[in-house]
């Protein structure tokens, strides 16, 4: 862990924020070990690398900033242009991110990109039935950008005279055309503050002026054609995005955010879960294509994140279902770790079994973090001596290539300091209560809020005489 965090240190690019050079991509799974990291050292230089990324990634063009969400990535160094595609996977982690940034620091900013993100995942990326869709395209009319970006005069004509002297030098109107020498995309170039001064107006009064100048600003953007939205429902980034909209709820209190992911959770499950296995796609109603390994591993993530926003007994037997399968059609028993196959896929003629983050955080590294977890709270030891033989296996790749197996990282993190888990019994309201309460401890711990009238729990879940207890590698302590 201290070798990958020197390496991130190495890599950041301390002007900008962020790692690498162009094209520059968001590097959530980097970023979410950062944070990981400083919950467990207290190392300001690594907390520091990870709020100065996130705030320059939201002040950037590759931030939407009137429509909430980030683009793929961009096209210059200063988070300036981006490729205009907006993509479920990265979108995901990133609420994440800022919501437990916004834990930390409780930057508005933080928040704001919360829910502006959150509102866009529910208002475009969500169908009516409940799953989330895949891409939104960066092209509209041929042109890439063409639905973001915007001419000088048209802001002015959209806006009330005090409102554009607000939003010209906020988001850098004033300058240059920054997109195609004749357009803006905009990003944020200046602080509020100092807009405030520069109009002669409050800080207070200039916010006011900017948000509804924003939403000025979206109603005349919705009149335009929007880009092509990819309808495909992919199990594995849903699991993803299960995960990231059941944490922003949990840690802002937003139970419609929970709801979402409990509706993409239930759309999966009656949808793409069929005869005791996944399905990776779903389009036009048509569910197919036999689950990988990255299907499983990142929904067995999400309903894990899920069941600490809201616990229902549906999710827990539905974790422990993926689980199994896990392990029967994707362990590789005499060497260890996961295969990207199943057992039952046809065969190929190299079956690949990685430990490396890509885009995406490795299937190997997020099926050992979540089996652990998932053994840790319901006592199963298959689930850790399975995690731990996939650790071993990768442990010299981890070593080689520290920052490049973030995700492999966390799980051996959690394996040798496994969390503690705290189980909450009683009525809702009580509940409540002792949720919001524990919620800045760390993400090192497990919090599960299960009502007093679930029944059919496993022992450590289901405690008697106690309303709350934690445990800690299976010692249980009263509390």
């Amino acid at each position: 862990m201290v070798d990958a965090a020197a390496d991130l240190k190495n890599r950041f690019d301390a002007e900008h924020g962020g790692f690498g050079g162009v094209p520059k991509f968001l590097h959530p799974t980097e970023l979410e070990f950062c944070l990981r990291h400083y919950w467990a050292s207290k190392d300001q230089e690594i907390l520091n690398i990870t709020t100065y990324s996130l705030e320059k990634m939201a002040k950037g063009g590759i931030y939407d900033q009137i429509g909430g969400g980030f683009c793929r990535y961009s096209t210059d160094q200063q988070w300036s242009i981006p490729h205009f595609e907006k993509m479920l996977y990265d979108n995901a982690p990133l609420l994440r991110l800022y919501a437990d940034a916004w834990l930390i620091t409780s930057d508005p900013l933080f928040k704001r990109v919360v829910e502006e993100s959150a509102e866009w995942v529910t208002r475009e990326m969500q169908s009516s039935l409940g799953g989330y869709y895949s891409t939104i395209d960066a092209d509209s009319e041929n042109e890439e950008g063409r639905f973001y970006v915007w001419e000088r005069d048209q802001v002015e004509r959209t806006l009330a005279p005090e409102e554009y002297a607000v939003v010209a030098p906020y988001y850098g109107l004033l300058r240059q055309p920054n997109f195609e020498r004749q357009y803006w995309n905009l990003e944020i170039v200046q602080p509020l503050m100092k807009t405030a001064e520069d109009a002669g107006i409050c800080q207070e009064e200039a916010q006011q002026r900017l948000t509804i100048a924003r939403s000025k600003l979206f109603v005349e953007r919705e009149s335009r054609v929007h880009p092509g939205r990819d309808e495909k429902i992919l199990t594995s980034w849903n699991g993803l995005m299960i995960k990231g909209m059941a944490h922003a709820g949990r840690v802002f209190g937003r139970n419609d955010w929970v709801c979402s992911a409990t509706e993409a959770a239930d759309f999966i499950r009656s949808t793409l879960w069929r005869d005791g296995a996944l399905l990776a796609t779903c389009k036009d109603g048509k569910a197919h294509l036999n689950a990988y390994l990255d299907d499983y591993a990142f929904l067995l993530d999400g309903l894990l994140e899920l069941m600490q926003a809201e616990f229902r007994q549906v999710d827990l037997d539905f974790a422990v279902a993926l689980a199994e399968v896990l392990l029967e059609q994707f362990e590789d028993e005499q060497s260890g770790g996961f295969f990207f196959t199943g057992h039952q896929h046809e065969k190929l003629i190299h079956r690949p079994k990685s430990g490396h983050d890509n885009s995406i955080p490795s299937g190997n590294g997020v099926a050992a973090y979540s089996l652990q977890r998932l053994g840790h709270l319901i006592g199963e030891t298959r689930y850790l001596k399975t995690a731990e033989r996939t650790i071993s296996l990768f442990y010299p790749v981890m070593l080689g290539h520290s920052s490049s197996c973030c995700s492999l990282l966390t799980a051996l993190e959690e394996a040798l300091a496994p969390p503690q888990v705290v189980i909450l019994r009683g009525s809702a309201e009580n509940l409540t209560g002792w949720q919001e309460a524990l919620l800045p401890i760390s993400a090192h711990t497990m919090v599960l809020a299960v009502p007093s009238g679930v029944s059919d729990l496993p022992v450590s879940l289901n405690k008697t005489g106690r309303d709350r207890w934690s445990c800690q590698r299976f010692g249980m302590s009263g509390r």
